[in-house]
């Protein structure tokens, strides 16, 4: 059975893209998930000179080891003004620093989402565009605008057209 490594790229308790991570995750069938959660790989700060001085953390290692364990790698950002969370930024520094290749040449589905109408749009473009430089093998994107709008914890997205978008994209993704 394949596996896919899904997470939201928050560190926040409640986060909406680590929703939207698990229920995508789940509109695959005859696949594992595991949902991670970047609250369990919280490091310091990375710095050179931290690395120089107590090497690199278990956690980052951890993580990339997660990564390295995917089939299919699903990440749904937070915008963070423009850019990645500073919790996901810092994992993935760390990770980069074990190996230039953190994606492990995996493919990737990418999404975000957020409670603006842009759905994390900026933050996906650069995701899209800086991956394939750390080994991702980007399939396919997705971005959903206005969660609270077309989200439902329950059913899942509600508005149709994002709906039928997504299944789509996951129909379309050979893994």
């Amino acid at each position: 059975m394949k596996k896919i490594i899904a997470f939201g790229a928050s560190s926040s308790k409640n986060s909406i893209n680590k929703q939207l991570a698990n229920y995508a995750a789940h509109q695959f069938e005859n696949v594992e998930v595991e949902l991670l959660d970047l609250n369990d790989y919280e490091m310091s700060v990375f710095s050179v000179d931290k690395q120089k001085v107590n090497g690199i953390p278990q956690l980052a290692h951890d993580f990339y080891a997660k990564l390295g364990s995917a089939d299919l790698i699903l990440i749904s950002f937070a915008e963070h003004n423009g850019a990645y969370s500073s919790a996901f930024k810092n994992i993935l520094d760390w990770a980069s620093r074990i190996n230039g290749n953190t994606f492990h040449d995996k493919p990737m589905f990418l999404l975000a989402t957020s409670t603006g109408p842009r759905g994390g749009s900026t933050v996906l473009e650069i995701a899209k565009n800086r991956f394939p430089f750390q080994g991702g093998k980007v399939l396919s994107s997705f971005s959903l605008p206005t969660f609270q709008d077309n989200f439902d914890a329950e059913k899942g997205i509600t508005n149709l057209e994002f709906k039928n978008q997504l299944t789509e994209i996951i129909e379309s993704i050979a893994f």
